[in-house]
């Protein structure tokens, strides 16, 4: 085992060698998917605070002021909640490459470990911005819609696994281009 960013331990196999390590950017962020979200989410969250205002001055049945409830605590999700988790699951995230595998380790409460094989990976797709930060993701983008859960809402959470928006993208893009290579060597 390797320990490294300070406080966490890669479990390296025999003869695997660290090429790169990070941490996806943190904060607030913005996809282009939000374009449609947060519109979507900004009518649901109105037509419930709507209904469940209405039921409330209008002294309506309690059964009414209680199915709105539901509906509110979706809305207060979709309109910041989803943020405020994407960027918590973010903090708690880790990358790195080897000459063998790519890691992707997310800490507890959405503990998960990841290692995808360099000669095994799927397609291989590069988002870059034009300050050098972007989105590695290995495999096909989740549909928006369908079984994909929340993950088109918090994106940290995806089942295809991916580099966040990590500085350097085109640099670590490329070491796991030439480590896929036959005969590469670190």
């Amino acid at each position: 085992m390797v320990n490294l960013a300070g406080d966490y331990t890669w479990r390296l196999l025999d003869r695997e060698q660290l090429i790169w390590s990070g941490r996806p950017g943190q904060g607030l962020r913005l996809t282009s998917r939000d374009a449609f979200l947060i519109p979507f989410s900004l009518l649901w969250g109105g037509f419930a605070v709507f209904w469940e205002s209405s039921v409330v001055r209008s002294n309506g049945p309690a059964f009414f002021r209680f199915w709105g409830v539901p509906f509110l605590a979706i809305g207060a999700y979709l309109v910041f909640g989803r943020f405020i988790l994407d960027a918590w699951a973010r903090a708690k995230t880790r990358y790195a490459v080897t000459n063998q595998r790519v890691l992707i380790v997310r800490e507890w409460p959405f503990q998960k470990y990841i290692a995808l094989g360099i000669d095994r990976l799927p397609q291989i797709e590069l988002s870059e911005q034009a300050n050098g930060r972007g989105t590695i993701l290995f495999g096909e983008q989740a549909p928006m819609w369908g079984r994909t859960g929340w993950s088109s809402w918090t994106p940290s959470l995806s089942a295809t696994p991916q580099f966040i928006a990590i500085d350097d993208a085109r640099d670590v893009f490329d070491k796991i281009q030439r480590a896929g290579q036959p005969g590469s060597s670190w």
